[in-house]
């Protein structure tokens, strides 16, 4: 078996990328059977958008804090780990955002994308479902647009639904929602459009992200699931990601 080793620039990855590309080899990307990521949850969003034209399986060990996306490191018998990991299918969302100053921006989000305030005035939003206003004003800091596999992040910290994996939903949740006050949120279809729109956005300056990927000055953006592309990621038979989700809502 193959590999193709990407790391952070974290130290401790570091390290380990050395050691293993010493004990495994360094296959070129187009070549290798698995791509093994390094790192935390960071590096393995990076990896996922960064080969999603080359359709390799991808392999995480973690080198971070959560690593919820990742697999525990263990640098024997990786290609025994490797045959016998479980295979999960992903699709990651499509962005496209406008600017203050017309420009249009597209990036693809494998966790969440969120809309966020950027000085200290609060965000004035109207949401529109499949082109229809379904709200048409939240006032909030922000909104977050979350897949499956990213609702145990960003999502969750805001209060949002952990989503099992193949529900073939979306969480869109509110942060901080001020009106309607008690506004929790809603769970869509993955097949729908969600557009966002800023209101006064000359005032109420606001921020786009998609995961780590950030733009400024936003007056619109429209997010759906992009089915064209697909990544296959990788768990350990015991941790699978389906697992893991399901495990996060006992947690404490």
């Amino acid at each position: 078996m193959k590999f193709h080793f990407m790391s952070s620039t974290h130290d401790q990855a570091q390290t380990r990328f050395a050691a293993l590309t010493e004990r495994y080899g360094q296959t070129e990307l187009a070549e290798c059977d698995v791509i093994i990521v390094l790192g935390g949850d960071g590096q393995m969003l990076h990896a996922l958008r960064q080969n999603l034209d080359h359709g390799k399986d991808l392999y995480g060990m973690n080198c971070g804090r959560v690593g919820f996306l990742m697999n525990d490191y263990e640098a024997d018998n990786l290609e025994a780990r490797i045959t016998a990991a479980t295979r999960a299918r992903i699709h990651p969302l499509r962005m496209t955002a406008t600017d203050k100053a017309g420009n249009t921006h597209s990036a693809l989000a494998f966790n969440e994308v969120s809309l966020l305030r950027q000085t200290h005035a609060a965000a004035h939003l109207t949401i529109a479902v499949n082109g229809s206003v379904e709200m048409d004003e939240l006032i909030c800091d922000g909104v977050i647009l979350s897949t499956s596999q990213g609702s145990t992040a960003y999502n969750l910290s805001a209060h949002g639904p952990i989503l099992p994996i193949r529900s073939n939903l979306l969480a869109l949740t509110p942060i901080s929602a001020f009106r309607p006050r008690r506004w929790r949120g809603a769970l869509l279809p993955d097949d729908c459009e969600v557009t966002f729109t800023v209101k006064e956005p000359d005032f109420r300056s606001q921020s786009i992200s998609a995961d780590n990927m950030e733009f400024r000055d936003i007056v619109s953006a429209t997010i759906r699931q992009d089915n064209g592309y697909a990544a296959r990621i990788l768990h350990d038979p015991h941790a699978s990601l389906a697992d893991r989700i399901i495990k996060e809502q006992f947690s404490s």
